[in-house]
């Protein structure tokens, strides 16, 4: 396997593994260039934050006060905002450990950036192993309470980033439950089972499979069948063609599946090929969309003196 991984960002612009034949390929959407990552595009490969996925009308209350953040999708808050952490510059450094080596990246977010209370520190750790894994590991400690949920925002098209739609790929997620949102993708606050909806992947499937019973495609949260604390089985894709496999273990409850409905054909990626909508998808580990005001979701509140961490490993095999 190769990874490579930029501070812009703290992106994965190349993930490269092997097919049932051997041969590497490059199995994430991006760019050739900083150019590409620095011009508008939607979160290709980077670490989102402070708080991934979205928050109801860009406002959230803490120990009485409001918060009022920017609203950059429609009415809600995406992914950290107008200058998340997607489009920040970190700190790299090599790191080595017995399980592999990687890179540890470091961000320090001051209080009130993006609206946010507290001065956040956070690291980033991405590490290649010897069974061919890509861990991620996150850590973040603040000086105020503040709201954290960070991910990272990579496309994967295990046939390869230039090659066409994902909708073959075949799809497992360990997850009976769902977060319902409204029209503007916000949960509420139900948490609702998949079984008899197109949301049910409990059971392998191809993601074109029942695509058009929804408007626009996947964007939604599954809860996780999590029977206690550490790493989980989340999901499974594999695509036929290649034979290429990725396995999603993680600590976090949630996972964000999204199909790369709003890809449309106008960002030109690698090799110069245009991204079309379907040409790559996220599983994004996470705590639930708008969790800071949903007292029933997981806590997303971070306090002085905890530490946040999260951990996902993304294993790839061939068969």
């Amino acid at each position: 396997m190769v990874a490579k991984v930029i501070s812009y960002g703290a992106t994965v612009t190349e993930l490269l593994t092997r097919d049932r034949n051997g041969k590497l390929g490059d199995i994430v959407l991006g760019f050739e260039d900083l150019a590409g990552y620095m011009g508008p595009q939607p979160y290709l490969g980077a670490v989102v934050g402070r708080v991934a996925n979205r928050i109801a009308r860009g406002r959230f209350k803490l120990q009485g006060v409001v918060y009022e953040l920017a609203t950059n999708d429609g009415l809600s808050h995406l992914h950290g905002g107008l200058k998340g952490f997607d489009k920040v510059l970190w700190k790299g450094e090599p790191t080595q450990s017995a399980s592999g080596s990687g890179v540890k990246l470091s961000y320090l977010s001051r209080d009130g950036e993006e609206g946010y209370p507290g001065n956040l520190s956070v690291a980033v750790t991405y590490r290649l192993t010897e069974t061919n894994e890509l861990t991620v590991e996150y850590i973040a400690n603040s000086d105020k309470e503040t709201p954290v949920n960070l991910t990272n925002h990579s496309y994967f098209n295990l046939c390869g980033a230039e090659s066409g739609n994902v909708l073959q790929h075949e799809l497992t997620l360990f997850a009976d439950r769902f977060t319902p949102v409204d029209d503007q993708l916000i949960p509420t606050g139900e948490i609702k089972p998949v079984e008899d909806t197109p949301l049910d992947f409990r059971k392998t499937r191809a993601i074109g499979k029942r695509l058009s019973e929804l408007s626009g495609g996947y964007d939604h949260n599954f809860v996780l069948n999590r029977t206690g604390k550490g790493l989980t089985s989340a999901a499974c894709v594999y695509e036929p063609i290649t034979g290429r496999c990725m396995e999603i273990l993680t600590t976090e409850p949630g996972i964000q599946f999204y199909s790369g409905n709003f890809l449309n054909g106008s960002l030109k990626g690698k090799k110069g090929v245009s991204y079309a909508k379907h040409q790559g998808f996220c599983l994004e580990t996470q705590h639930f969309p708008d969790s800071v005001n949903h007292p029933n979701f997981p806590n997303t509140i971070l306090r002085p003196g905890e530490t946040y961490t999260h951990s996902t490993i993304h294993r790839f095999s061939a068969r």
